[in-house]
C-alpha cells in the first residue's frame, strides 16, 4: 500500500497570505529520516494535496554531455567535442531547442576545446560554464569571456552539513557571496540547487531563491536556478509531498520564491528510473529548462537523455521545430564507431532492436504494414528502417530485408533473397530449428553469419581493431602533450610522466620524445621486462628520418603508421606521435608511443581499455 502520510504535510503558512519564507538555521542538520532512512529504500510519501498542470510557455532543452556527461567516461579529445558539438547544434534546430550546453573550463583541454566550439559561430546551443562556489573558479569564466556560468551551490542538509562543514545560515552567505562576484565581473550566474529533492524546502531552498530573485529586481540580471535531483529522487505521482515530489518542487519555486518559469531549469540522475519522466513533467508543471546528455551519460546511471527529451519535446510541442531528428542516428553511430561505445540493442531510438518486430511476419507484409509495428516513422523522422527479428517463421525474403537493413544497401545494390550469401545465411537458420531451437535468432548471430557468408560487405575485424587502436592512440598522445612537464622539453620533469603513462597502460611498449632536429632527448621509457631489449637505444640518436617525425613536424598534427614489426620486441605495433609546442605554439619536439597491437586487442572487449592519463 502507499504510504500516506497521517499527519497533515500542507503548512499553515502555505494558505497564509501573511507569511514569508525565512531560513530555518537549524544547529543539526535535518536528513529526513522519516522519508531516507538510509538502511531501507528511499520511502515515497504523501500529502494528497493535486496540483493542476500549467506547462511551460517556452520548453527548451539544456546540454551537460561535456560537464556532467564527460565526469561519467573517458575525457574527450578536442576534436572528438567539436564533432559532438556539431551534431548537439543539429539537433537544436533553427529555434535553439537545445539552448545551451555547459563546459569545464579547468584544463589547458578543456579551454581549447571551448575556443573551437566557440569558432563555429552557432547561435545553439550557447556556450556556457560550470564552477565551483569559489572566486578562483570565477575567474576562468571571466578570463574565457563566457557571458554565463552554473555555480555548485548545494542546498541539502547532507551536502551542507557532512560535506561542506557548514551550517545553513554560513552557506547561504558564501553562495550569495560568489553570486555577488559574478554579477560584479558582468557574468550570469546559474544557482545550481544540488540534492534538491532531499532538501529543505521552505527552510533553506525558497528563502535562497527568494534573495537570487531580490538581486535579479536590483541588477536587472536574469539570475537562473537549476533544480538537482542528484540521486534521483523525484517523482511525479499526484498527491506525492516534498521534498520528492516534481510538480510541488516547481510550483514552490515559481509561485513561493518568485522565480520565472523561464528562468528555472531541472536536472535529474536515473537512480530510480525516472529521469526522462521527471524531466517532461518539470516541463509540464512549468519549468521551461530541462538538462541532458548524450545517450544519458552522467555520474552513476546518468541523466535525461537528450534523444530522449528532443522525441518527448516533439511530442509535446507538436511540430519539431526545425530539428534535424536524424542526427540522434549519426550522434549513435559516431559513438559507437568514433569513441567504441556499445549501445544496448534494445535501448530506445538508437539500440539496434528498438524498432524491430518479432512478429514473425514476411517482409513483404511488413512493408506493407509497417506502421502495425512501428513507434512511428523511424526511416524519414530517425533515418532507421524498421528492422525485424528473424525465426523459423521468417522466410528468405525477411533474411534479405534483415541484410540489407543491416548493410543499408539501397535501391540496385540490395541483394535479392536468391543471392548466394542470403540463402547460405537463411540455411544455416534453418538448420538452427531443425535442431530443436525454439527462441528467435540474435542480431549477434546474424551478425556472424553474415560476416562469413557476405565477406565482402564487412570491414574484417582486423581492420575494426586498428581503426579502434589509431583512435586510441591518437586520444592518448593528445592529452599527454598538453602536459606543462611535456611542453617544457626538460627530460627530468618528462619522464616521470611518461613513465606513468607506461605504467597505466600496459598495451603501450615504448615512450619517448625527440627535439625539433629528430634527436632523442628522454631515456628509454618502457616496462621492465622490456628494458633490456632497448639497450641500442640511446640519448641523442638521430631519429629524423622517420615518418613519425617528419609528419609532425611537417603538419604540426597528430600521425598515426601503419602496423609493423617492432625490431626491439619483434612484436605487431603501431607509432602514434605528436607535435610538441611551446608557449609561442612553435613545434619544440615530437613525443612518440609505440603501441603494441596484441595487448590492445586482448583488451578489446574492456571499457577501460580506452586507457588512462596521468594528471598534469
Amino acid at each position: 500500500m502507499p504510504r500516506w502520510s497521517s499527519k497533515k504535510r500542507v503548512l499553515e503558512h502555505e494558505h497564509s497570505r501573511f507569511w514569508m519564507p525565512q531560513l530555518i538555521d537549524t544547529p543539526e542538520p535535518n536528513l529526513m529520516r522519516e522519508i531516507f532512512p538510509y538502511e531501507k529504500v528511499p520511502l515515497i510519501d504523501f500529502d494528497s494535496r493535486i496540483l493542476p498542470i500549467d506547462p511551460a510557455e517556452d520548453m527548451f532543452i539544456t546540454d551537460t554531455t561535456f560537464r556532467d556527461g564527460q565526469q561519467a567516461r573517458p575525457p574527450y579529445t578536442v576534436s572528438q567535442i567539436g564533432t559532438i558539438f556539431d551534431l548537439l547544434h543539429r539537433l537544436s534546430g533553427p529555434q535553439g531547442v537545445i539552448r545551451q550546453a555547459e563546459f569545464f573550463l579547468y584544463t589547458a583541454k578543456d579551454r581549447e576545446a571551448l575556443d573551437l566550439c566557440r569558432s563555429k559561430g552557432y547561435a545553439y546551443p550557447a556556450i556556457t560554464g560550470w564552477i565551483r562556489a569559489v572566486e578562483s573558479d570565477l575567474n576562468l569564466v571571466s578570463e574565457m569571456g563566457i557571458g554565463e556560468t552554473g555555480i555548485l551551490t548545494s542546498v541539502s542538509d547532507y551536502h551542507i552539513f557532512l560535506k561542506l562543514q557548514l551550517d545553513r545560515k554560513t552557506a547561504l552567505k558564501k553562495y550569495l557571496n560568489i553570486v555577488h562576484t559574478a554579477l560584479d565581473k558582468g557574468i550570469i550566474p546559474r544557482c545550481h540547487f544540488e540534492d534538491v529533492t532531499r532538501a529543505d524546502i521552505y527552510g533553506f531552498c525558497i528563502p535562497f531563491a527568494m534573495e537570487l530573485m531580490k538581486l535579479r529586481e536590483e541588477t536587472g540580471v536574469d539570475i537562473k536556478v537549476r533544480l538537482c535531483d542528484t540521486l534521483g529522487f523525484g517523482v511525479t505521482y499526484p498527491g506525492a509531498a516534498l521534498p520528492r515530489s516534481v510538480p510541488k518542487l516547481i510550483r514552490a519555486f515559481i509561485d513561493d520564491a518568485g522565480v520565472p518559469g523561464h528562468l528555472l531549469e531541472w536536472h535529474g540522475h536515473n537512480d530510480f528510473h525516472k529521469v526522462l519522466v521527471n524531466a517532461s513533467t518539470a516541463w509540464l508543471y512549468g519549468c521551461s529548462g530541462v538538462n541532458g546528455t548524450l545517450l544519458g551519460f552522467g555520474e552513476r546511471t546518468g541523466n535525461a537523455p537528450i534523444e530522449g527529451l528532443i522525441i518527448e519535446h516533439i511530442g509535446l510541442h507538436g511540430n519539431t521545430q526545425g530539428i534535424d531528428t536524424t542526427a540522434i542516428t549519426d550522434m549513435a553511430e559516431y559513438f559507437q564507431g568514433e569513441l567504441g561505445y556499445r549501445i544496448p540493442p534494445n535501448y530506445p531510438f538508437v539500440g539496434e532492436e528498438f524498432n524491430a518486430t518479432r512478429a514473425g511476419i514476411h517482409a513483404d507484409g511488413l512493408v506493407k504494414h509497417e506502421e502495425i509495428y512501428n513507434v512511428f516513422d523511424t526511416r524519414r523522422m530517425l533515418n532507421r528502417p524498421i528492422s525485424i527479428i528473424i525465426t523459423d517463421k521468417s522466410g528468405i525474403a525477411s533474411v534479405a530485408y534483415w541484410v540489407n537493413t543491416r548493410l543499408r544497401l539501397h535501391e540496385d545494390r540490395r541483394l535479392d533473397k536468391r543471392h548466394p550469401g542470403v540463402v547460405k545465411i537463411y540455411k544455416r537458420i534453418m538448420q538452427e530449428y531443425d535442431q530443436g531451437r525454439n527462441t528467435s535468432i540474435s542480431t549477434e548471430e546474424l551478425e556472424r553469419w553474415a560476416r562469413r557468408y557476405l565477406p565482402e560487405f564487412f570491414v574484417s575485424e582486423f581492420d575494426r581493431l586498428k581503426q579502434r587502436a589509431r583512435a586510441l592512440a591518437a586520444h592518448l598522445v593528445d592529452e599527454v602533450v598538453q602536459s606543462d612537464a611535456i611542453k617544457s622539453m626538460e627530460p627530468e620533469r618528462q619522464e616521470p610522466v611518461l613513465q606513468t603513462l607506461v605504467d597505466l597502460n600496459p598495451f603501450i611498449q615504448y615512450v619517448y620524445v625527440v627535439d625539433a632536429e629528430g634527436r632523442k632527448t628522454t631515456r628509454n621509457i618502457t616496462h621492465i621486462v622490456d628494458k633490456a631489449k632497448y639497450d641500442s637505444a640511446r640519448v641523442g640518436d638521430d631519429l629524423s628520418d622517420r615518418p613519425w617525425f617528419i609528419e609532425p613536424m611537417r603538419n604540426g598534427k597528430v600521425h598515426v603508421t601503419d602496423f609493423y614489426t617492432s625490431r626491439y620486441t619483434g612484436a605487431l605495433c603501431i607509432t602514434v606521435s605528436a607535435p610538441i609546442t611551446n608557449t609561442e605554439d612553435e613545434i619544440a619536439g615530437v613525443l612518440g608511443i609505440d603501441i603494441r597491437f596484441e595487448d590492445l586487442a586482448k583488451m578489446e572487449e574492456d571499457e577501460s581499455s580506452r586507457g588512462a592519463v596521468p594528471q598534469r
